[in-house]
């Protein structure tokens, strides 16, 4: 049963990463270099091409997470897992406090007449994705670790 959730929180943990660091990577810069008008439209463009794909991904590896930290045996993988538990949820909660926030306040946007701090928003965006870029990343190493601890 802990392989099994091991490397279900793997492969999740793995996807959730990748798409954040390809956002931070290549969207945000993107995004960033794109005058208001353009911003809004490609911004709501992105936003809305990872519901409800990444929210589910991001749960279900918490949620194996939490279950290996109290099903795996031993004390290294427990400890691992619910160490990338924690960490998941708070990319959870970083997207729903944060990021998500901001998508409906750019969606909400008339692209012709932006309010002066739409700029400072938007490096706000910038910087939470990075945050819960970073959160996924180090959960992904706890996860590592499990996985190594379970199967040793």
């Amino acid at each position: 049963m802990s392989q099994i959730l091991v490397v279900v929180a793997l492969l999740g943990n793995a996807v959730a990463v990748g798409v954040f660091c390809a956002t931070v990577l290549g969207g945000v810069p993107l995004l960033m270099a794109l005058p208001g008008d353009q911003y809004v439209h490609a911004h709501g463009f992105l936003a809305t091409r990872y519901d409800p794909f990444m929210p589910v991904t991001i749960l279900l590896t918490a949620l194996a997470d939490l279950t290996l930290a109290v099903a795996a045996p031993g004390w290294a993988g427990p400890l691992a897992g619910g160490v990338a538990g924690l960490l998941m949820i708070s990319v959870i909660t970083v997207s729903l406090t944060k990021n998500v926030p901001i998508n409906h306040w750019v969606t909400a946007q008339d692209p012709a007449s932006l309010p002066p701090d739409w700029t400072e928003r938007r490096g706000r965006w910038r910087r939470w994705n990075a945050v819960r870029t970073g959160l996924a990343a180090a959960a992904l190493a706890a996860n590592l670790a499990a996985a190594v601890a379970i199967v040793m």
